[in-house]
């Protein structure tokens, strides 16, 4: 018997369907960006077919008036809770963090002493923090500027978004407001 074109296009909404779940566990699971390498690594699928199935994702979770949404960044693609329930969630989560431990010093000093040349970092943090500014690079969460030498790194606009924190022109958002500190 000849499939009719009803049937295939059941079983093309229905590998659609799995497909979908696929990529909406794995970023569930990963709980950091994954770029497109690592989605195709981990799905076997084609990126046209990836980034339309991530984009169906990101309308079923905007549609559905989720606390969940799918954030892209630099053709990077991460679950996360929305804004207003980080506070919430923050408080239950322990655990594994997005970022080691070490990464988080790293970004604490860039995020301190802004603008800090990059030289300056890797004299305080060695040669790792080379991979730990080119992943915060590529996340859209520093800003590396040429100068001389090295670079000269500050805090992106995005940073502020990622962390959920006030950029208002200072660091005291960042080191807390309260006076007495």
């Amino acid at each position: 018997m000849e499939p009719t074109s009803k049937t295939i296009e059941e079983i093309d909404e229905a590998r659609e369907k799995e497909d979908i779940k696929k990529v909406e566990a794995i970023l569930f699971v990963c709980g950091r960006f994954l770029n497109m390498q690592e989605l195709i690594s981990l799905t076997d699928l084609n990126p046209i077919i990836l980034h339309e199935l991530i984009e169906k994702l990101m309308e079923k979770y905007e549609k559905n008036d989720s606390a969940i949404e799918i954030i892209e960044k630099n053709n990077m693609w991460k679950m996360d809770v929305k804004p207003q329930y980080q506070g919430m969630i923050n408080k239950l989560a322990g655990g594994r963090s997005e970022f080691s431990k070490a990464e988080q010093e790293t970004l604490a000093i860039i995020a301190f002493k802004q603008p800090i040349k990059q030289s300056v970092i890797i004299k305080i943090r060695g040669n790792k923090a080379y991979d730990h500014i080119n992943k915060f690079v590529e996340l859209g969460l520093l800003k590396k500027k040429k100068t001389g030498h090295t670079n000269e790194l500050s805090l992106s606009d995005d940073f502020y978004d990622y962390f959920n924190v006030q950029n208002n022109g200072t660091q005291e958002s960042l080191k807390g407001n309260n006076p007495e500190k």
